[in-house]
């Protein structure tokens, strides 16, 4: 049995425990100890992060062999039309490589929580929302998908990790549940335990 927290991560929130420079980071929002990112989540980026203590879960979840699809909802700058929609579902060539296949679509507004700071207003220029699914995990892979077809990123929520979803979650809430691992794997604390000091004993 392995505890697994999904966390509505504002936005401007690093996905660490501690920084140098004084910024916004997860322990100003979740006191629980010994916890670590399962993936990361970027500094201007919102949405679902999932932190556990069990190293073989996060690395279940992280590792590429698993291909845990990713959804986001998108808004973008301008209003892709259907070339720029189907080139970004068949995959766009970055600087290190081709992605892969995505799953693409147009939406109506959908249903958000305000940012602080919000996205800045431009009357003369259309805004418009996509929600992408990928299966891959690279750095600002998909403000760098936008991009790539002419429609740079504004916003990104991201509302599911594989089976998990964000759900009714507001910016800085947070639940847990009790994840049942298989018996042939053995739950270990997690690795990455540089960036948080574990808690004294009282």
């Amino acid at each position: 049995m392995s505890l697994l927290y999904l966390f509505h991560k504002p936005f401007q929130v690093l996905t660490q425990f501690t920084d140098s420079r004084g910024r916004d980071t997860l322990a100003n929002w979740l006191d629980i100890p010994d916890i670590y990112p399962a993936g990361r989540l970027d500094h201007d980026s919102e949405g679902l992060l999932l932190l556990t203590d069990d190293g073989q879960l996060s690395h279940r979840i992280t590792h590429p062999d698993h291909k845990q699809p990713k959804t986001y909802l998108v808004l973008v700058e301008g209003q892709p039309d259907d070339n720029a929609l189907k080139a970004l579902t068949k995959g766009v060539t970055l600087k290190d490589g081709p992605t892969r296949p995505a799953r693409v679509r147009r939406i109506t507004s959908p249903r958000v929580s305000d940012r602080d700071p919000p996205v800045r207003y431009r009357a003369n220029i259309v805004d418009t929302w996509l929600e992408i699914t990928i299966t891959e995990g690279r750095n600002r892979q998909v403000r760098r998908m936008t991009a790539h077809v002419g429609h740079p990123t504004l916003r990104l929520i991201r509302t599911a990790i594989g089976q998990w979803t964000l759900g009714t979650l507001a910016p800085g809430e947070w639940r847990r549940e009790t994840i049942h691992m298989p018996r042939t794997i053995r739950s270990t604390p997690a690795r990455a335990r540089r960036d948080r000091p574990r808690r004294k004993p009282e």
